[in-house]
């Protein structure tokens, strides 16, 4: 019966997102103040019924209850529990659910925490999350349900995709989910705003640190994505242009150019209508991503073997929000002031340029990711957008947001003096020059100059953001350390997370640029006790053996790893094939390091006892991941800025007094 339950939940949970969309809505709109006084305990309830029907869903995992068609097609009884838990996200059914599950959470959320905000506005935000939940309750209902019944029951299910046994993947999707859908937040502010007629600063604050939290999940979620790429695929990669891997990462350079808008919106009242499009843009990139996953059109380790029928239903879906929220747009655009002005040299117009990079990139990934579709689609034949075309793209502007950078957080709101800029910066920029100079002295190529132009370009972060420190500091009383807890304490939270988000885009900048063009990689036949030397490790193959896993049987080499004469590690790569079927599946042993991994890959037996090895060296292949680790932890840091806590947005304020007072 727990089945049923869950069905029955969904049924209820869609009731109430139905009433969520209409009666605060319709309370807003009438000034009905107990129509609008019922966003609330709706979003509430939609959240535990949807909660019941996940919970029931788990518990169909956990206990094998191979009655219920999705269990059985995504489950078998010798699955470790960790992964049964994380088959409920592992199809496209279970993962839809998760997906309905953050919506109403985030529903929730918003009704708990927006208690200084005004009833209509809170009214507004609410039933508009509560459409979007109605469009996925629906598909849920109609064309994906979780709990369809199998009969007769088989006695094993099929297993769960060997490639989804991993912690890293149980634990991935929850977090690029709850980005994805965390936009919904800053998308229903933004539609709540137009529809209130009211695009003042007070929405981009209360909208401000929604969309930064949701920023912050994503930029874990494509981060853990990456990792796992790199160690479960066997392949020595940590991103490779796939449709899926770019349809997360849209919504992550959109949703970034957001929060930089939304800075901008809340500080100087402008870029209102700029600010609008992004949250819009945001939310609709995360809602293609979805597509792209279920509809079958493109072909992805990352994505679901589904009923193209399913995608039809989606795109209905997307065209009907993103063209219902651009009419919407279109509509009142025309309403809205132009805000506080600025010069050309002012800190807006540095975000302005930001933006408008981040949206060149965007729209150059949409590109790439779409153009073989559209190809086929009209018949113009065949086309491949790969990895070179999308590295030279990224290569060709990548410099240019690395400058601004450093310069936009130099420059003053509203207008500033070159000279001052220069006086202040020219110690980042001559150090950072420096450093390229140095650099440049061990390149032998062109190709060799971009490993001398990516460290200056983090030095040029690094520097440019300690002098930025030091001009905010020069006028405490205290010392340095003092000066910075007073204020990190006070209401310096935010700058302090974009100085650390920043440090984490040059320390990424220099992962990139040192693997991809310092990495070491040999593809090998190996005989027990051969041994082979490569980037300064000698790597002796001892030789490999059978082991037995939970539900899996697996070949198991065993290497030594060497650094002259001193053993540095002991390495047991595998080679499995899982019990349930399957491909079989790579198990790579790395040997991590702060500045380099060593890599080691089993291949195939090729006979005599001799195996097909690929090793690899990858020097600073983790600040890759510590770099994206700590743009999240400076979101987190600036998200936790006391302003967003206490502080009432000035709804009543006049936009030119607030951009005035900013």
């Amino acid at each position: 019966m727990i089945p049923e339950l869950g069905h029955l939940a969904l049924i209820f949970a869609l009731i109430l997102a139905t009433a969520q969309a209409a009666m605060p809505l319709a309370g807003s709109m009438t000034g009905n103040r107990p129509w609008m006084t019922m966003a609330r305990p709706l979003a509430y309830g939609q959240f535990v019924f949807v909660a019941i029907a996940f919970v029931a869903l788990v518990e169909a995992f956990l206990t094998s209850d191979f009655s219920v068609l999705y269990v059985a097609q995504n489950s078998n009884s010798l699955l470790p529990d960790i992964y049964k838990v994380s088959a409920v996200w592992g199809g496209h059914e279970g993962s839809l659910l998760l997906w309905a599950l953050m919506m109403a959470g985030w529903g929730a959320a918003v009704a708990a925490f927006s208690r200084n905000l005004p009833l209509p506005v809170v009214a507004r935000v609410i039933s508009v999350m509560g459409m979007v939940a109605i469009g996925f309750l629906l598909f849920m209902l109609l064309t994906s349900n979780p709990f369809e019944r199998l009969f007769p029951v088989p006695p094993e299910g099929r297993d769960l995709n060997p490639l989804l046994q991993d912690f890293g993947l149980a634990i991935h999707p929850p977090m690029l989910y709850m980005g994805y859908v965390g936009f919904s937040v800053a998308f229903a502010f933004a539609i709540a705003a137009l529809i209130g007629g009211k695009l003042d600063a007070a929405w981009a604050r209360w909208s401000r640190p929604w969309t930064t939290v949701a920023w912050v999940f994503l930029t874990i979620g494509i981060a853990l994505g990456s990792w796992w790429a790199y160690y479960e695929l066997g392949w020595g990669g940590w991103w490779f242009w796939d449709p899926v891997e770019n349809a997360s990462l849209m919504p992550w350079l959109v949703g970034t150019a957001l929060i930089h808008s939304l800075a901008v919106t809340e500080k100087r009242a402008a870029f209102k209508s700029w600010t609008v499009l992004l949250a819009i843009s945001a939310f609709s990139l995360s809602l293609l991503g979805t597509f792209l996953v279920r509809s079958g059109v493109l072909t992805s380790v990352h994505a679901f073997a589904t009923d193209p029928e399913r995608g039809l239903f989606i795109l209905i879906f997307l065209c009907i929000v993103i063209g219902g929220s651009l009419a919407l747009y279109a509509w009142r655009a025309p309403e809205v002031s132009e805000g506080g002005r600025f010069d050309l040299l002012s800190r807006e117009s540095a975000l302005l340029l930001n933006n408008l990079l981040f949206v060149a990139f965007t729209v150059l990934v949409l590109f790439g990711t779409l153009a073989p579709l559209i190809y086929e689609a009209f018949d113009l034949g065949k086309i491949s957008v790969g990895f070179p075309w999308f590295n030279k793209m990224f290569l060709a502007l990548a410099p240019f947001l690395a400058l601004l950078l450093g310069i936009g957080p130099a420059t003053r709101w509203k207008s500033d003096q070159p000279w001052r800029l220069t006086k202040l910066l020219w110690l980042a920029f001559a150090l950072s020059i420096g450093v390229l100079a140095l650099t440049s002295m061990s390149a032998v190529s062109g190709d060799d100059l971009w490993v001398p132009i990516g460290i200056a370009l983090a030095a040029w972060l690094l520097f440019s953001h300690l002098i930025i420190l030091r001009e905010r500091l020069k006028h405490k009383q205290q010392g340095w350390r003092q000066a910075i807890v007073a204020d990190f304490s006070g209401n310096g939270r935010s700058f302090y997370g974009m100085v650390v988000a920043h440090l984490g885009v040059a320390m990424f900048i220099v992962g990139v640029t040192m693997v991809s063009n310092h990495q070491i990689e040999k593809d090998l036949r190996m005989s027990p006790g051969d041994s082979h030397e490569m980037a300064g490790y000698r790597f002796e193959f001892l030789g490999a053996q059978k082991v037995n896993g939970p539900n899996y049987r697996a070949d198991q080499g065993h290497f030594l790893v060497y650094r002259g004469e001193r053993q540095i590690a002991e390495l047991f790569p595998e080679k499995r094939s899982y019990l349930g079927g399957g491909m079989p599946m790579t198990e790579a042993a790395i040997d991590a390091g702060f500045f380099r991994d060593v890599y080691v890959s089993l291949g195939e037996a090729v006979g005599g006892g001799d195996w097909a090895l690929r090793l690899y060296y990858k020097p600073y292949v983790r600040w890759i991941w510590l770099g994206a680790a700590l743009m999240a932890l400076g979101g987190a840091i600036a998200v936790s800025d006391r302003r967003y806590r206490t502080a009432r947005a000035r709804s009543t304020a006049p936009a030119g007094a607030v951009g005035a007072k900013a």
